[in-house]
């Protein structure tokens, strides 16, 4: 059990099933262990079992080999809880409070620790999963939020995706341990956490690509025998080995170009250049199952703002990533919000330990001059990439975080890098209290879904969220808002936005039913309606087949551990599996 767990649980799950298998005797008669340990054993460990599809043992059974306190019990677990408590004790001040392991997680150990930290918060955390990858693995969420499971009104919603490129790992692994650092500072009283959470709803997708993280994994773990000749360790990964999905799409190129259709209409103003449908012959090609997943992901919440972690070089990339012209590889090419955005990159690079300095000689000296950032096209052009979709067809607003040069570290920069970048992804994550907030009403008090907020002079307009509440990210100063609704009235504010605000200002808005006049231009150019049109054809589905689907054949296979207990001699044993 401790090697296919991977050391969770041990050595509680040991002791609790030998105080089942050789309970104590009192006056001739057998005393059982405690029900109450069985049950937060189970509520604390379940998730280990379910990470690696292995059933709950059956002489765990917390009904039929345990007694209640009434009945008289011992608990297994005193004699192991007294020491832990004494070693807590002998901590002194200056340590960590927050203990964290810095090593690598396989894809089964990263489900466990997410399932784990989340049985650690249940009042603050929700895990789900938003679809399967190409071969079948989980791309798995952890949310975090003092009412997690659902929107609350006026909650601003952020994202952080790491490992979209699956060689690409310090941003998977950065992930991990911020959604342990949450829920341990969180429950120890850090009220700089505790009001992130409190006043943030935050979705962490550690791992957007775990069949591309394996095959890098594996490179690196065969680079590194000791037998094998010219071995360099984590080096010999490069820059290919697992980049891809197992289907060998670039998840990075595979998104709606969007970005050319805002360049074709972007001077005509029939047209919209925000919330861009996407166009029906994207859907005629290659669709890889991460890309669809956190499609579906992206236009179900209303994400606010987003980052994305990737590797390679030392600087944060903003949109657009994709040239405005397309013979010129390397051309300045700014969005509407472009001195918002470029605030977020300054963020982000700013708050970390090295991005932002001038020193010529560090990985990414080429980006010392603008102290760390750059728009992408100015990088290097390439279109159908995440943060251009975030930014074209949401009201979400995404940058690219290239976290150093070398894209799967050795395990002794783990805890280095953490150091460098917890600071920036804690500040990244309050910027998103930044600008204005509110509500679209009617005249009734009820919520307008699908309001239109815009600002003079930023030809990018945003939507109200299923309940009419909004979120407008914005720099200090004067603005003009308007916000309407089709068949409502047209309401404009003045809002200055001082300095010194540390927080999004409240700006309500009440629209008046009016009658709805017909447009010509409904009828000759795409409306937002055209928006709700997600794989009209079913394409996706059709072309899928049955090797993401639920109940499939490689369901019904046996798990992967099966063959752990024919390579010891032992016979395996029927009762851990699940459908037993």
């Amino acid at each position: 059990m401790h090697g296919l767990l991977n050391g969770e649980c041990s050595p509680e799950i040991r002791l609790v099933g030998c105080s089942v298998l050789a309970s104590p005797c009192q006056d001739d008669k057998m005393i059982k262990p405690c029900r109450s340990t069985c049950d937060a054993l189970r509520r604390d460990c379940g998730h280990a079992f379910e990470a690696i599809e292995m059933a709950w043992p059956y002489f765990l059974d917390c009904d039929r080999f345990f007694a209640s306190n009434e009945e008289g019990c011992f608990d297994p677990l005193a004699g192991l809880k007294a020491r832990q408590k004494l070693e807590m004790s002998s901590l002194s001040a200056e340590e960590p409070s927050t203990i964290l392991q810095f090593t690598y997680t396989s894809n089964a150990q990263m489900y466990s620790l997410l399932k784990r930290t989340a049985a650690k918060c249940p009042q603050i955390t929700h895990v789900y999963s938003i679809g399967r990858s190409t071969e079948g693995r989980d791309l798995l969420v952890i949310e975090f939020s003092d009412n997690p499971g659902k929107h609350e009104l006026l909650e601003p919603e952020i994202k952080l995706v790491g490992n979209m490129h699956g060689n690409e790992v310090l941003g998977r692994q950065l992930l991990v341990y911020l959604a342990q650092y949450l829920c341990s500072e969180y429950i120890l009283g850090n009220q700089r956490i505790q009001t992130i959470i409190n006043t943030t709803r935050i979705h962490i997708l550690a791992s957007m690509n775990p069949d591309g993280y394996e095959l890098a994994a594996s490179e690196v773990e065969d680079n590194s025998d000791p037998e094998l000749a010219n071995q360099e360790g984590h080096l010999l990964n490069g820059w290919t080995n697992g980049r891809t999905n197992a289907q060998n799409i670039d998840l990075n190129r595979n998104f709606p170009d969007l970005t050319s259709i805002f360049y074709r209409n972007r001077r005509s103003r029939h047209y919209r250049i925000d919330h861009i449908p996407i166009p029906d012959n994207y859907w005629f090609g290659k669709v890889a199952p991460e890309t669809y997943a956190v499609m579906k992901w992206i236009r179900s919440l209303p994400f606010v703002q987003s980052l994305s972690l990737h590797g390679g070089d030392l600087v944060v990339s903003y949109p657009f990533d994709f040239s405005r012209h397309p013979q010129e590889e390397r051309m300045f090419s700014p969005t509407p919000d472009e001195l918002v955005i470029k605030q977020l990159a300054r963020t982000y690079a700013d708050a970390h330990a090295t991005m932002s300095n001038n020193d010529t000689e560090r990985c990414g000296a080429s980006f010392y001059q603008t102290r760390g950032t750059t728009n992408g096209a100015l990088w290097y052009s390439f279109a159908g990439g995440m943060s251009d979709f975030n930014y074209l067809h949401t009201n979400c607003l995404e940058i690219t975080v290239e976290l150093g040069c070398d894209k799967f570290p050795s395990e002794a920069a783990l805890y280095p890098e953490w150091k460098r970048n917890k600071e920036a992804l804690l500040s990244y994550m309050e910027s998103v209290h930044r600008g204005i907030k509110g509500v679209v009403q009617d005249v009734d008090g009820k919520g307008i879904k699908g309001a239109i907020i815009s600002v003079r002079g930023v030809r990018k307009d945003i939507t109200a969220a299923e309940d009419g509440d909004y979120w407008r990210l914005l720099n200090p100063g004067t603005h003009i808002l308007t916000a309407t609704a089709k068949g409502y009235s047209r309401v404009t504010k003045r809002v200055h936005l001082p300095h010194n605000m540390n927080k999004a200002g409240r700006v309500d808005f009440i629209l008046a039913k009016v009658p709805i006049e017909p447009d010509i231009d409904d009828h000759l150019f795409p409306s937002v309606d055209t928006w709700d049109r997600f794989d009209p054809y079913n394409q996706f589905e059709r072309d899928s087949g049955a090797d993401v689907r639920d109940g499939g054949i490689e369901r019904e296979e046996k798990p992967w551990w099966w063959n752990y207990f024919y390579q010891s001699g032992i016979s395996p044993p029927q009762w851990l599996l699940r459908s037993v």
